[in-house]
């Protein structure tokens, strides 16, 4: 493990989670920011985040604080920060960050106004530089508690991503390197639509053979998109891809799935966005992928339906019906 310091932005469940992480590699010097001062003296004071992780305890050596002076004489950034919100954050923070810092990506979207990836986002203010972007199944409250877990560490640049490999590598967190940082960030934000769409099952109580139904072509959507878009089919029958589509579908700590069910059972988008304290990414980055796919021509039927659901008033059964009312083909 290196003995540079490490920051890690934004005081979120997978920001607190990447922290753990590196923390546990006791060579790292790791430093925990968050922007809201208060909440971050109470991280700091409690050791743990209560309003997102409640329960998990932050290891001693990790230093917590709002001071903006620690990104200065940090070595690797890893940003934690939602997509909406990326572009400020690094614009306020670029006169900070070394020119020979290690950039790394824990973002999961695509930005609605400019329809760029997250590294795109932080290469357009930082300038060109190699940025490093996670992939795969890594719920925040499992890896926190040092659940096993495997994930995909994506950079154009592979020593760059060997470098976070190796970072980021310890006994309950195994990491994969993989040169294709497009296709990484594109399953990561892809698989958020589908989940709202398996979510959106549940809701309906649509049953198992629905919801595997929904996962598989899914995935074929997610292929035919990356594919478009010059991605290597490959990344999304790995752990990017089909790996993160089958956590984020299926688990009770997915917010872009229980954002869906809670749309199956009848609630509006307002009323689930008021009673959420995190960003569910995916009801962003369907605006996103919907107007990429018109554009480009590209045949996305159920992101399509979820849009719909999500900003066009279209009931959930309404969208199914649309779905399964498709004309026949060959699979």
């Amino acid at each position: 493990m290196t003995d540079k310091n490490v920051c890690v932005l934004g005081g979120g469940a997978m920001g607190t989670a990447c922290a753990k992480v590196l923390a546990q590699q006791t060579a790292a010097s790791v430093t925990l920011w968050v922007r809201n001062a208060t909440f971050a003296s109470h991280i700091a004071e409690t050791r743990v985040n209560s309003r997102l992780l409640p329960g998990v305890e932050l290891e001693p050596s990790i230093h917590v604080t709002s001071d903006v002076g620690v990104i200065e004489r940090a070595h690797i950034v890893v940003v934690c920060i939602p997509t909406r919100s990326l572009r400020d954050a690094m614009n306020e923070h670029a006169s900070r960050i070394s020119a020979d810092a290690l950039m790394v990506s824990a973002i999961k979207g695509i930005e609605v106004e400019t329809l760029t990836r997250p590294s795109e986002v932080i290469q357009d203010i930082l300038g060109d530089r190699p940025v490093v972007a996670f992939g795969g199944p890594c719920h925040a409250e499992e890896v926190a508690c040092a659940k096993p877990a495997s994930v995909v560490a994506a950079s154009d640049h592979l020593p760059a991503a060997e470098i976070i490999q190796s970072v980021f590598s310890n006994q309950h967190l195994r990491v994969y390197s993989n040169t294709d940082l497009l296709g990484v960030e594109l399953g990561g934000a892809l698989k958020n639509v589908i989940a709202i769409a398996a979510g959106i099952s549940d809701g309906l109580e649509f049953g198992d053979n629905a919801k595997s139904a929904l996962i598989t072509r899914g995935l074929a959507e997610m292929v035919r998109f990356g594919s478009a878009l010059g991605a290597s089919p490959d990344t999304f029958y790995g752990l990017a891809g089909i790996g993160d589509l089958i956590a984020t579908c299926g688990s009770r700590h997915s917010r872009n799935r229980h954002v869906g069910e809670l749309l199956g059972r009848g609630h509006t988008l307002a009323e689930i966005r008021d009673g959420m304290q995190a960003v569910a990414e995916g009801v962003f980055t369907a605006q996103s992928i919907v107007q990429i796919a018109e554009e480009r021509g590209i045949d996305m039927p159920i992101a399509r339906e979820v849009y719909r659901v999500l900003f066009e008033d279209k009931s959930p059964r309404e969208a199914t019906i649309a779905l399964m009312k498709r004309p026949l083909r060959g699979e």
